[in-house]
C-alpha cells in the first residue's frame, strides 16, 4: 500500500491509540462492562515501555489508520513462547486494502526475533468479518477459548 508507514508506538501516540481502539466496541463488538479508558492509557503506558509487548501503527498520510497490539505470552511447556495478538483494527475506511495483513505480518515478525513459536489471537463468535480475514491470512481456528470474569 503506498504512503502506508508501519512504525512502534510512543508515548505521545496514547490519544490516537485509545481513539481508534473505540473502533472495536462497534458492532459486532462490544464494550466490555469494566472497560474506562484510564485502564487502557495504563495498558498502554506498560505495553509501550516493556520489551514483552508493542503497539504497532499504522500509518497513512500522517494519520493512525490501524494498530495490532501484541505481547510475549507465557513459555508454555509444550510449545515454548508464544506471540500474542489482543488487539488488531483498521478504520472502516481503510478495510480491505492490506493494513491488517500488514499489521499481522509485522506482529508475526515481532514474535519471531523475541523466540516465539507461534502466533495467537481470539476472536469473539459474532466476528464473522474478521474471522474471514484471519483465515484469508493464513490463520486456522486451533481452539474454542472459554472465560469467565474472576469475582
Amino acid at each position: 500500500m503506498s504512503g502506508l508507514t508501519l512504525r512502534h508506538a510512543a508515548a505521545d501516540d496514547r490519544d490516537a491509540v485509545l481513539d481508534l481502539l473505540e473502533a472495536l466496541f462497534d458492532p459486532p463488538g462490544r464494550r466490555p462492562s469494566d472497560y474506562t479508558r484510564a485502564r487502557a492509557a495504563l495498558g498502554f503506558e506498560w505495553a509501550v515501555t516493556t520489551p514483552e509487548a508493542e503497539i504497532l501503527l499504522a500509518i497513512d498520510a500522517r494519520a493512525l489508520i490501524g494498530l495490532c497490539t501484541v505481547y510475549l505470552d507465557f513459555p508454555s511447556l509444550r510449545f515454548g513462547w508464544r506471540c500474542w495478538i489482543e488487539d488488531l483494527v483498521v478504520r472502516p475506511a481503510h478495510r480491505s486494502q492490506g493494513v491488517g495483513r500488514l499489521l499481522l505480518e509485522a506482529a508475526a515478525d515481532w514474535g519471531k526475533q523475541r523466540g516465539a513459536s507461534h502466533l495467537e489471537l481470539d476472536s469473539a463468535a459474532t466476528r464473522q468479518d474478521a474471522h474471514r480475514f484471519y483465515v484469508a491470512a493464513g490463520l486456522t481456528q486451533a481452539s474454542l477459548q472459554f472465560a469467565r470474569a474472576i469475582d
